[in-house]
């Protein structure tokens, strides 16, 4: 059931009548405001929660939120036959710091008409480098979060910038930042910039600029953000064929390698290019050619030698998970050692959920259809890990499905392998997946069963008693 709305200026009214009827200080006045609203099922989360204040300009009688003192100034700015420059520059700057204090400032800014107001300074500034990174910033922060601002005009602008000012790495950050706020939980945004020629941009831009860590970032999380499936509003999306775009039109994969190579020392980077490169292994072919690029050596290299950092290490993970689709490529990493840097990197992190669920998804992948492979994971204590995984998450669905589904792996052709783990105490961790997480019901019986445990397999239908139509 969708919770109920107010307007600001309702909340508004509320925290003044607090104030002038009840003699409420401005703190108590916005605390018994939020907390009646909240107890009449109010969702207050698009609600600036401040008392609004008296601007400093002219209008000295006029109480408004900060974020639209700056709004109304950049209005009259916008509107003036000759606004200075100067003043301009800190009206922009002093609006992206109210809209970089929380989603609420930006819902309410763009609900006073901020886009277009926005916009316009960026079509105006075009020429202007300074001028344009402080507007170009402002549409960055607002469009965060609200992605159907993005019109045509605006996109074209977009496109524009990043073509006009593919050497200057601060305008290039900034743009495809507004880029990938535009992108995340937008489909047709996607579609829309990618046939307009945006991935090209992306990938040249890490290529041009490889030395520069925060750009080749921000063109990676641009990158991933085309690869997204995340619109509930479409039923079916583009991601697939993107990733595929990105290889096979724009040398996406050589790009993402060649740039870790340039930034061996920076996990920030080295993290961010893992998780683009896991969004990228949608084919078989794919997976062997990160492989055969030095994409999976340096994986190994920075598991090895980072292990001690749980986000990294999750993301490191993902990527090994991914490119491992490939069998080629499942002997690959077993020979570089990855099983033995994997169960490390969960046994260090054994109270990380995420790094648990990918550390048994790894293993998972690695045991697929691979009895050697089995082995080298038993004998590296995989199972093990998997096991006190099971114990030390028994609320996470993720990582129970995963530790279930590695021991059916290892079992699957190495039935010499069930006992070993059926003394660990995986039939009973199983059968508790099983009560506490409905999903875990296919592969938690299963894992069961090909452990030689008894278990019963519910017959769903037979066929028989007559035809579907009855």
């Amino acid at each position: 059931m969708a919770r109920r709305r107010i307007t600001q200026e309702t909340f508004d009214a509320a925290v003044k009548e607090n104030i002038e009827e009840f003699e409420m200080d401005a703190d108590e006045a916005l605390r018994e405001a939020v907390e009646q609203f909240e107890s009449q099922g109010v969702d207050l989360s698009c609600i600036v929660k401040a008392v609004p204040t008296i601007s400093s300009d002219e209008k000295q009688d006029e109480q408004t939120h900060e974020v639209l003192q700056a709004l109304d100034s950049l209005q009259i700015g916008k509107d003036s036959a000759s606004p200075t420059e100067m003043n301009m520059t800190a009206d922009l700057k002093r609006f992206t710091q109210q809209c970089s204090l929380g989603f609420a400032q930006r819902y309410l800014a763009a609900q006073k008409d901020a886009y277009p107001i926005i916009l316009s300074y960026c079509k105006k500034s075009v020429e202007e480098r300074e001028d344009l990174l402080a507007s170009l910033s402002a549409l960055a922060a607002l469009t965060n979060g609200q992605p159907d601002l993005l019109d045509p005009e605006g996109r074209h602008l977009l496109l524009v910038v990043l073509r006009k000012y593919q050497a200057d790495p601060a305008v290039m950050c900034v743009g495809m930042c507004t880029v990938r706020h535009c992108c995340l939980k937008h489909e047709q945004n996607r579609q829309d910039l990618v046939k307009a020629g945006v991935l090209p941009l992306l990938t040249a831009a890490i290529t041009q600029h490889t030395g520069c860590a925060e750009l080749v970032k921000e063109a990676c999380i641009a990158l991933r953000v085309m690869t997204f499936d995340d619109d509930v509003r479409v039923t079916f999306g583009h991601a697939h064929e993107h990733a595929k775009m990105i290889v096979l039109e724009h040398s996406g994969l050589k790009v993402l390698v060649e740039a870790a190579k340039a930034h061996h020392d920076n996990t920030s980077v080295l993290s961010e290019l893992c998780a683009t490169l896991s969004r990228l292994a949608v084919r078989n072919e794919f997976c062997q050619d990160i492989c055969d690029l030095g994409g999976l050596k340096f994986m190994m290299t920075l598991l090895a030698d980072s292990y001690e950092t749980a986000d990294l290490v999750r993301q490191v993970l993902s990527a090994i998970r991914a490119v491992a689709g490939n069998d080629d490529v499942k002997d690959a990493v077993v020979n570089a050692g990855g099983v033995q840097l994997i169960v490390i990197a969960m046994n260090r992190h054994m109270s990380n959920t995420l790094v648990c669920e990918q550390g048994c998804a790894c293993l998972c992948v690695l045991a697929l259809r691979k009895p050697n492979n089995c082995k080298v994971i038993m004998e590296n204590g995989g199972a093990l890990a998997a096991v006190q995984a099971m114990k030390a998450h028994t609320n996470s669905v993720n990582v129970q499905k995963q530790a279930c589904m590695l021991l059916r792996n290892l079992v699957a052709r190495m039935q010499n392998f069930s006992q070993p783990i059926l003394e660990m105490g995986a039939e009973a961790l199983i059968a508790q997946a099983l009560q506490t997480h409905q999903d875990c019901g296919d592969v938690g019986r299963a894992a069961l069963r090909d452990l030689g445990c008894q278990v019963e397999l519910r017959e769903l239908w037979t066929g028989k008693h007559g035809s579907l139509t009855n």
